[in-house]
């Protein structure tokens, strides 16, 4: 659907909707499991409940055979072309952490990492430092390498070995490559302009000049003793949801790649801890303020990325036990789905569509018995592009008008 039309049909209305995202939650039978996936195998009684009352279907994320990252999984969620609307992950994890880009920033998605005296990376991560080293090695970064040529290094901390860092002054360009080898066993890369402009190759001067200066500046620590850099992008502008679906849209999320994702689609982030109990009490307390929340879960894909069967089980089943204090709220729609899959057995994003549910006064019943990958191939929902998830929701909330006389 062109987003013209879907845009010119929304209307107001009192009406609320959740979407849960669990992320990463599609999943492959496991033979050694007797054929199920971890839907199938989590004890989930609170959202059994719901099931037979919702319409059950799959979600292609980009398109047929094409794995998406979470970017563009979850901008498909929101509503927007994946294919169309591309954004840096630089940009995602600054907006994530709380940091206001301006017109003209350049962000980068940066780790501490471990060279050694040959420059040579042995470990990306750095060991995977705690937090609270982070900010005390990103604070000693501050304090050498404030500017660079007449561009200000702005640094955020993030969880354990992440940080950002966003260049901010005249004649930058998001067109470089990454100052990150992606494998141990590497030297850092020299980062380059990727296209042929003085903004571009500005850019890439300034990148090199800072990987070389913390180089220097983290001298002597262990195990973060450098820096690497990449997804360098600028901020695109997007219209919001209020401008584009009259919804007040609100996220909730504990990590910043999808803070970020939520703010760009114009929603208002709120704070929140990481479980998804303190998800729902925090959606409980500001309810009278938004018409639609987007709920995160990570671990569902943390765990199909380490191949943990067991753990995916435990965080789908954490979310059951939590979910009578969402469905307290009585929302008039709620879509429980993710953002892509994460199968066990292959540890990592596949292209494997995934499954949704969707509950609602109208939204045609299909009376499964419970919520999987086996009862979502045979919903009415059927396979849809994730990115017309949001007209379901909207209609079946009541806030599309008719098409056409």
């Amino acid at each position: 659907m062109r987003p013209s039309v879907l845009e010119s049909l929304a209307l107001e209305a009192t009406t609320k909707i959740v979407l849960l995202v669990l992320d990463g939650v599609g999943d492959l039978p496991d033979p050694v499991r007797g054929g199920q996936t971890p839907l199938e195998a989590a004890r989930t009684p609170n959202l059994d409940a719901i099931v037979p009352a919702s319409a059950l279907g799959r979600l292609q994320p980009v398109a047929p055979g094409i794995t998406p990252g979470s970017g563009p999984g979850h901008l498909a969620l929101f509503g927007y072309d994946p294919l169309e609307t591309v954004v840096g992950r630089g940009v995602l994890e600054a907006l994530g952490a709380g940091v206001r880009l301006e017109r003209g920033d350049v962000a980068a998605r940066a780790n501490f990492c471990t060279v050694d005296g040959a420059g040579v990376v042995t470990d990306r991560r750095a060991g995977r430092i705690r937090s609270e080293e982070c900010a005390r090695l990103v604070g000693a970064l501050r304090a050498g390498a404030e500017r660079i040529e007449d561009v200000e290094i702005v640094l955020e901390p993030g969880m354990g070995h992440r940080f950002v860092a966003v260049l901010r002054g005249a004649g930058l360009a998001g067109d470089v490559s990454d100052a990150d080898p992606h494998k141990e066993g590497k030297p850092v890369p020299v980062a380059h302009a990727l296209a042929a402009s003085p903004s571009a190759e500005k850019t890439a001067r300034v990148v090199n000049a800072f990987v070389a200066r913390a180089r220097e500046k983290l001298r002597g620590e262990q195990p973060a003793n450098g820096v690497l850099l990449r997804g360098l992008s600028a901020r695109p502008g997007l219209p919001g949801y209020r401008e584009r679906f009259k919804l007040r849209a609100a996220a909730l999320a504990a990590y910043p790649m999808y803070r970020g994702v939520a703010e760009l689609a114009g929603m208002e982030v709120l704070p929140v801890g990481e479980t998804p109990a303190d998800a729902f009490a925090a959606a409980a307390k500001r309810w009278r303020e938004f018409d639609y929340f987007f709920i995160h879960v990570k671990g569902t894909d943390m765990a199909g990325e380490d191949g943990n069967f067991g753990a995916k089980v435990e965080t789908i089943e954490t979310v059951d036990r939590a979910l009578p204090a969402l469905l307290a709220l009585e929302p008039d729609v709620l879509c429980v789905t993710g953002d892509h899959s994460t199968p066990v057995p292959a540890r990592a994003h596949t292209w494997h569509p995934v499954p949704a549910l969707v509950r609602a006064s109208l939204c045609g019943a299909d009376g499964a018995a419970r919520f999987h990958e086996r009862a979502a191939r045979a919903g009415s929902l059927g396979v849809l592009p994730s990115r017309d998830l949001i007209a379901i929701l909207l209609a079946n909330a009541g806030r599309l008008d008719k098409y056409g006389a």
